[in-house]
């Protein structure tokens, strides 16, 4: 019953967060620069007034900002999230087209981030000040200190263009009518890149993270009562050691999963991998602000659900905390 209300609670406030973040995107886009329907009309070829002021009324622009406020925290909250005008669809249509690529790339890269990142944190503790600690320190620092975009770049010429192991755009290769386990296969190898790059960087933070993290547990009193009881080493790394240094690392993978989601708009762009980020990218350079907030809104409420997760995963590593 405890956690149930705990679950309620935190459920409650993601949703009031959720309208707080969907009231300030849409004021800032709409304090932003352009005027979608200008360039609507101007793409039409008929920008005289009466033909903009049709425009206006069409798409509800001559309202009020307030009232055009209410009116699209309404349909947010039915699950309506508009209609593209440029695309000429509902923008839930086009987010749940592109939502199944954008979480496989970003639930590869997380996973592959997180496991090499917590696996050579704890190898650079057990060897601490040894030639393996220095090696994946200088490694995970060179890999936090590139720019993504460069290092994608990189890929494609090392992996696509010089060696032609890989495939460098898309996510399934164009004519090829793969299906079953081929379609697998090919959809892996297009992944493979743009997952790797993706993942290269939080895997330096959670390598540097874990390091430090279970190198300061292992100084703590209840491990060395454990050292003095005659326990195993290797048992009081992963009993003692480990589960207590991934408690942080738990937080920041949590806030990280979420900004994960709406920070591979650069990746996607790169490898022209169709997800969300991509048609983020696109909506903002179409002046598309109805698709642009809805971008933004399913980001959020992607951030949100992976904080909640992450209060749970704590109860998992340490019974300790309560709810």
């Amino acid at each position: 019953m405890k956690r149930l209300q705990y679950m309620l609670t935190r459920v409650a406030q993601g949703l009031l967060a959720l309208v707080l973040i969907a009231t300030v995107n849409f004021m800032l886009v709409r304090a932003a620069p352009g005027d979608p329907v200008a360039v609507i009309a101007g793409e039409a070829g008929a920008s005289d007034a009466q033909f903009v002021a049709q425009l206006r009324a069409q798409f509800g622009l001559d309202q009020p900002v307030s009232t055009q406020l209410g009116r699209y925290l309404g349909h947010v909250l039915q699950g309506d999230l508009g209609f593209s005008y440029r695309q000429q669809q509902p923008v839930v249509d086009l987010i749940l087209q592109r939502l199944p690529a954008t979480l496989l790339l970003t639930g590869t890269a997380f996973a592959l981030s997180l496991l090499f990142g917590v696996t050579l944190g704890a190898l650079a503790s057990r060897r601490a000040g040894k030639w393996l600690d220095s090696l994946i320190t200088v490694v995970a620092l060179v890999f936090y200190a590139t720019p993504l975009y460069w290092l994608a770049m990189m890929a494609v010429l090392l992996f696509s263009v010089q060696l032609a192991w890989l495939p460098a755009f898309g996510h399934m290769t164009v004519g090829a009518g793969y299906t079953g386990w081929a379609a697998v296969l090919d959809t892996g190898r297009h992944l493979l890149l743009p997952a790797l790059t993706l993942a290269l960087f939080y895997m330096a933070v959670y390598a540097r993270m874990t390091r430090a993290a279970m190198l300061d547990v292992a100084q703590m009193d209840f491990v060395k009562t454990a050292r003095a009881k005659g326990l195993k080493p290797g048992r009081i790394l992963r009993a003692h050691v480990l589960r207590n240094a991934l408690l942080p690392v738990v937080t920041l993978a949590g806030i990280q999963a979420g900004g994960m989601i709406g920070g591979a708009v650069l990746t996607e762009t790169v490898f022209a991998w169709p997800g969300i980020g991509r048609l983020m990218f696109d909506a903002l350079l179409q002046r598309d602000y109805n698709l642009l907030l809805g971008c933004f809104l399913v980001t959020a409420a992607m951030a949100v659900l992976f904080n909640l997760l992450t209060d749970l995963v704590y109860t998992l590593v340490d019974p300790r905390i309560e709810l």
